[in-house]
């Protein structure tokens, strides 16, 4: 039985951390700084100042962090304890999964047969979830289902680097309500927030170091650097 449930909750735990990082993706962040934050925040480990500043700063990526959090201090605390029994010599391997090992298999072999199992488990299911085809697949079976639940509200805009001191690159994408829409670079005040729009793309067209009198309309992507929290406040709408 705890063999069983440490293959259980290990293959849960890819899961749920596919799911934040989906779910991290649809909140603006790049889809490999998606994966390592959650990853990083299912682990309790790898952050970066810079990089934990993207999810801090957003209310919902705070939300989506601290479920991980907690899930994932909850999924460590049952595989150690399952861990733990699987090696004790009076468990045997389940029926379920290994039908009539333990009635040729020595008592005191028991807990290194659990081992060899627990090592194959994770290393099958670890090539599972970093195959390409179904890494791919899982993907979009859950984005589709988070867009249909409509769990998390997509934003429009990526953040694409961070540099020193919160500055970065972001892409957002002019949308009905956006307060830039029909107004010119120069009115936008962008300049004055010490935020530059270093391209627009439009229609598929790049339109690198855009003038100052041009007009940004619905769909354009503008490419912009400046404080990322300056961006968010100010271009985006979430």
């Amino acid at each position: 039985m705890n063999l069983f449930l440490f293959i259980i909750v290990l293959i849960v735990s890819f899961i749920v951390v596919r799911i934040g990082a989906v779910a991290f993706q649809l909140t603006g962040l790049e889809w490999s700084l998606a994966k390592f934050q959650a990853l990083s925040c299912f682990t309790g480990t790898g952050f970066t100042t810079r990089e934990s500043e993207l999810v801090v700063s957003n209310q919902q990526r705070r939300k989506i962090a601290s479920v991980l959090i907690v899930l994932g201090h909850a999924g460590f605390v049952t595989m150690i304890a399952a861990f733990a029994n699987t090696l004790r010599t009076n468990i045997a391997i389940p029926h379920s999964i290994l039908p009539f090992l333990d009635t040729f298999v020595p008592v005191w072999l028991l807990p290194w047969t659990n081992l060899m199992i627990i090592v194959s488990t994770v290393y099958i299911v670890y090539r599972l979830f970093t195959n390409a085809k179904i890494a791919n697949k899982l993907t979009n079976t859950i984005r589709s289902g988070i867009a249909k639940r409509d769990i998390i509200k997509p934003v429009t805009f990526s953040e694409l680097a961070i540099a020193t001191g919160g500055y970065g690159v972001s892409q957002i994408e002019v949308c009905k309500n956006s307060p830039l829409l029909n107004k010119s670079l120069l009115e936008s005040d962008l300049r004055k927030n010490d935020i530059t729009v270093l391209a627009i793309e439009r229609e598929g067209i790049a339109i690198p170091n855009p003038k100052a009198n041009t007009v940004i309309v619905f769909g354009d992507r503008l490419t912009c650097f400046g404080k990322l929290g300056d961006i968010r406040r100010k271009v985006c709408v979430t």
